[in-house]
């Protein structure tokens, strides 16, 4: 099983911050090869996301980093915790379909820029 976590360290390089991984992170996973563009997003007070940044792909249609991060995560717990997985009940989905049916959407509804995820 892969390593899930790389220790590393904040350093300088030339006039530039840096932080530096362990060589392991790079051998396990060769998509983080040298050059390849990155972006980075803070999550949190200490917790810092990177990921690949694919030149070719139109900015509309790339992956939300944050989503792609969760579904990592839950597919990792998944497959090393598979007894936790559990079918949908009827009552958990009577209960949604209580909560929300005086709810009412369309495709065409717009959702303002003030609201997030």
């Amino acid at each position: 099983m892969t390593k899930l976590a790389y220790n590393g360290s904040i350093t300088t390089t030339g006039a530039s911050e840096a932080i530096r991984l362990d060589k392991t992170l790079f051998r396990q996973h060769p998509e983080f090869r040298q050059k390849a563009k990155v972006e980075a997003h803070v999550i949190g007070r200490g917790t810092l996301l990177v990921h690949l940044v694919d030149d070719g792909q139109d900015p509309e249609n790339q992956e939300d980093p944050m989503v792609a991060a969760f579904l990592s995560f839950i597919e990792r717990d998944a497959v090393a915790h598979p007894e936790r997985i559990a079918p949908l009940s009827a009552s958990k989905v009577a209960r949604a379909v209580e909560l929300t049916k005086n709810v009412t959407v369309s495709d065409d509804d717009v959702i303002p820029d003030d609201i997030s995820f």
